[in-house]
C-alpha cells in the first residue's frame, strides 16, 4: 500500500448487543452565556432571522445535526436565575446581573421562546431548575407554568403571555452541579440530596409524567467524588431517573498522544458511577435501575486566557469562544464511540454546548454560520449512530502515555440498524504515524457491502476551522473493502473514520 501499517483485529456480531441507543445521547445544550443566545440562535436584526428574531442559518445547522434535546437555561447560570423574568411582554422584562458569568443578562429570551425555538430546531427541551437560590417552588410554578393545560394561575399566566397550548417538557434537571464551589448557593451532599427529594417530590405531583435529572458531581477531579453520587443519592435514589455527569478535557501541554487518550478516563468515570448507582440500588433493596445523563461533555481549554480579559458587567460578550482544532475533533470522535459503548446506561448526553460557546456551530454578529472541526463526528454519529450499540471485540497494538497506559491505537464504536439493514462503524486511529489495518469479522452481516468511508484527516494536529476557511473537513475516500466474510477496514494515521455497510438489494 505504499505507507506503513499496523495491524489490528476486530469481531462484529449480531448477537453482541450492548442495547437500544436512546437518541438523546445524541443531545446538546444552551446556556444564557457568552453569545449562546444573543447573537447565536437569537439575533433579531440578522438578514437571517425569522419573525421571532431566530438566526435561520443556525436553525439550519442545527437541524443537520439532529439534535433530540436541548438542556436549557443553564449550567451555573441557572442557579441565581428568575425565571419568571424571562416572561410576559419584552419590554418589561428586567435586566439583571447575572452572578455566574458576570455580564448582564437582558431577559429578550426566556421560557417560552425557548420553547418556541426548540419547536423549529426539531428539539425537545430539558428544562434545568434552580436549586441555588431557589427550591421547591419556583421549580413547582415553573412547571405548571409550561405544562398544565390551564384553568389555574400559573398555566393561565402561560396563556395570557400568547402560548396556549403547554410546552410538555418531560425532562427536568433538579439543579446544576451543586457541589461547585463557584456554584451560586452551593450545597453539601445532605443539603442537595434533601432539596433535589423533596423538589422532585412536589414536581412530579404536579406532572406524574416528567423524567427528573439529580446532580453527580460536577466532574470526576472534585475531591468529593465519588462520595457525592453516593451520599445524594441515599435521598434521591427512587424520585430521580437519572444522575448527571458533566466533564472537559484539554489539551494544555500540547502532547497529542496523551490527548487522545483522555477518553479513557471518560470511560473510568462512567464506570465508577454505574459502580455507584449500583451499590446504592442494591443497599435500598431497590428495583430501579438508575441511568446516566452525560449532560455536559466537550473539549474547553483554549479560550481560558482570553475570556480573563473580558469587563463584567456587559452584554453577551464573547465568551468560551474555543476554536477547536483538527485534533480536538478526533477526541470527540472517541467520547462519542464511549458513551455508545455505554448506551445500556448513558441514555442522555449533552454536548455543551451548541452555538458560539465551546460549541460545534460559530457565528458572526450579523454575519456569516460555519462549522467547527468538531462538527464533523458529532454529525455522522448523531445522523447514523441510530439503531443498536453493538459490543466490539478488540484486539489492538496499544501504547502507553503521560497519563495512560495500554492505550488501544484502535478506538471503535459500532451501531447496527436493523430497520435499515445498515451497519455503522465508527473509528479513531490515535496512531500519530501510522495507517491501521483491521481485519472485522462481520461474518453475521450476510450479503453487506460498504457503501460510504467517510475520513477524517489531516496532517496538522492544530488546524482550525474559521469563517473564511474549511481546513478541517471529512473526504469520503476511505479505502476499506468486504474480503469473504471479513471486512477490512483501512484507518489513515491519526483520523476519525465512517466506514458504513448496508444490505444488498
Amino acid at each position: 500500500m505504499g505507507k506503513e501499517t499496523v495491524k489490528a483485529n476486530m469481531v462484529v456480531d449480531k448477537a453482541f448487543q450492548i442495547s437500544e441507543i436512546d437518541p438523546r445521547v445524541y443531545g446538546s445544550f444552551i446556556e444564557h452565556l457568552g453569545r449562546a443566545v444573543y447573537g447565536g440562535i437569537y439575533e433579531p436584526n440578522h438578514p437571517t432571522a425569522d419573525e421571532n428574531g431566530f438566526r435561520q442559518d443556525v436553525l439550519d445547522l442545527v437541524k443537520e445535526l439532529q439534535v433530540p434535546i436541548v438542556r436549557y437555561p443553564g449550567g451555573n447560570m441557572v442557579s441565581a436565575y428568575n425565571w419568571e423574568d424571562g416572561v410576559g411582554p419584552k419590554e418589561d422584562r428586567p435586566k439583571r446581573l447575572e452572578l455566574a458569568w458576570r455580564v448582564i443578562e437582558t431577559n429578550q429570551v426566556g421560557t417560552n421562546e425557548f420553547a418556541q425555538w426548540a419547536q423549529k430546531a426539531n428539539t425537545d427541551v430539558m428544562m434545568a431548575v434552580n436549586l441555588g437560590t431557589r427550591g421547591i417552588d419556583a421549580a413547582r410554578n415553573l412547571l405548571e407554568y409550561c405544562n398544565h393545560p390551564g384553568g389555574t394561575y400559573w398555566s393561565d399566566l402561560r396563556k395570557s403571555h400568547g402560548f396556549e397550548n403547554p410546552h410538555n417538557i418531560k425532562t427536568w434537571c433538579l439543579g446544576n452541579e451543586m457541589d461547585g464551589p463557584w456554584q451560586v448557593g452551593q450545597k453539601t451532599a445532605h443539603e442537595y440530596g434533601r432539596l433535589a427529594y423533596e423538589t422532585g417530590k412536589a414536581m412530579r405531583l404536579v406532572d406524574p409524567d416528567i423524567e427528573l435529572v439529580t446532580c453527580g458531581s460536577s466532574n470526576s477531579q472534585m475531591p468529593t467524588f465519588p462520595d457525592w453520587e453516593a451520599e445524594t443519592l441515599e435521598h434521591t435514589y427512587e424520585i430521580a431517573d437519572y444522575i448527571s455527569l458533566h466533564q472537559y478535557y484539554g489539551n494544555r501541554s500540547g502532547d497529542t498522544a496523551n490527548f487522545l487518550a483522555k477518553s479513557l478516563d471518560m470511560e473510568n468515570f462512567i464506570q465508577t458511577v454505574i459502580a455507584t448507582c449500583d451499590y446504592i440500588k442494591a443497599k435500598k433493596r431497590s428495583k430501579k435501575t438508575m441511568y446516566l445523563s452525560f449532560d455536559e461533555w466537550n473539549v474547553w481549554f483554549h479560550s481560558n486566557e482570553q475570556d480573563k480579559q473580558i469587563d463584567p458587567w456587559t452584554i453577551a460578550p464573547p465568551q468560551l469562544e474555543d476554536v477547536y482544532t483538527f485534533e480536538d475533533a478526533l477526541l470527540i470522535g472517541s467520547m462519542l464511540n464511549t458513551m455508545l459503548r455505554h448506551s445500556d446506561r448513558v441514555k442522555i448526553a449533552c454536548m455543551a454546548q451548541l452555538v458560539n460557546v465551546i460549541a460545534p456551530i460559530m457565528t458572526d454578529n450579523g454575519g456569516n454560520a460555519w462549522k467547527q472541526s468538531i462538527f464533523y463526528p458529532y454529525y455522522y454519529t448523531s445522523v447514523y449512530g441510530r439503531g443498536v450499540a453493538l459490543h466490539p471485540v478488540v484486539d489492538s497494538p496499544k501504547y502507553d502515555s503521560k497519563d495512560f497506559t495500554d492505550v488501544p491505537y484502535l478506538d471503535p464504536s459500532v451501531v447496527y440498524n436493523e430497520e435499515k439493514e445498515e451497519l455503522v462503524i465508527f473509528a479513531t486511529n490515535r496512531h500519530l504515524k501510522h495507517t491501521l489495518e483491521v481485519d472485522i469479522d462481520v461474518r453475521s452481516f450476510e450479503d453487506y457491502e460498504v457503501v460510504e468511508h467517510v475520513v477524517l484527516e489531516n496532517d496538522d494536529a492544530k488546524a482550525v476551522n474559521t469563517a473564511k476557511q474549511e481546513n478541517v473537513k471529512p473526504h469520503t475516500n476511505g479505502e476499506s473493502y468486504l474480503d469473504g466474510g471479513k471486512l477490512v477496514g483501512i484507518f489513515p494515521k491519526f483520523s476519525w473514520n465512517m466506514v458504513r455497510l448496508k444490505k444488498k438489494q
